[in-house]
């Protein structure tokens, strides 16, 4: 007698169901689409093992773990200090992770002395963490750009007025 209409079903329409379905057509990139098909591995980080001792800097954009003996400066991007290396000389690195010896000044961004840590020198940092047992001899400065060497340069308007050489000589009192 009554018959259930199909209006309110979801699902394909009865005259939607003998078409068959074209294919979608892919969109064209935009210039500002393009996306890489997969990021670039890191690679691993460079490893100094303990039986190698340098004499000379070092400096690289990756990440280095040392676990010999370093005589001179070292610039990386990580570096890593393992308990049983010994680094003299000046680090620089956006994140240090000391486990070892440095005889020297520590720059970054981000410095960590973890409980073995053993440093004498300097620690010029954004941030910096010092675990429970670390060793630490020298004097610690926070700065907002530790790796710029600090050499700030100085606005104009701050700059202090100097007087011009031939300056004109103070009045005697007589």
């Amino acid at each position: 007698m009554f018959s259930k209409s199909k209006i309110n079903e979801p699902g394909p329409r009865a005259d939607e169901a003998a078409k068959p379905a074209a294919p979608e057509m892919p969109k064209p990139a935009a210039a500002g689409d393009f996306k890489p098909a997969a990021p670039k591995a890191k690679p691993p980080a460079s490893t100094l093992s303990a039986d190698l001792h340098v004499v000379g800097n070092i400096k690289t954009t990756g990440d280095i773990q040392v676990e010999g003996t370093v005589e001179g400066d070292i610039r990386a991007h990580l570096l890593t200090i393992g308990e049983s290396a010994t680094i003299k000389g000046e680090v620089i690195a956006d994140d240090v992770v000391i486990n070892g010896r440095i005889v020297g000044r520590v720059r970054g961004l981000k410095v960590r002395l973890t409980a073995t840590a053993r440093v004498e020198g300097d620690i010029i940092h954004k941030t910096i963490a010092i675990e429970s047992g670390a060793h630490f001899e020298g004097s610690v400065q926070r700065q907002d750009d530790p790796l710029n060497g600090g050499k700030r340069a100085m606005p104009a308007a701050a700059a202090p007025a100097q007087a011009p050489a031939a300056a004109v000589p103070a009045p005697q009192e007589g």
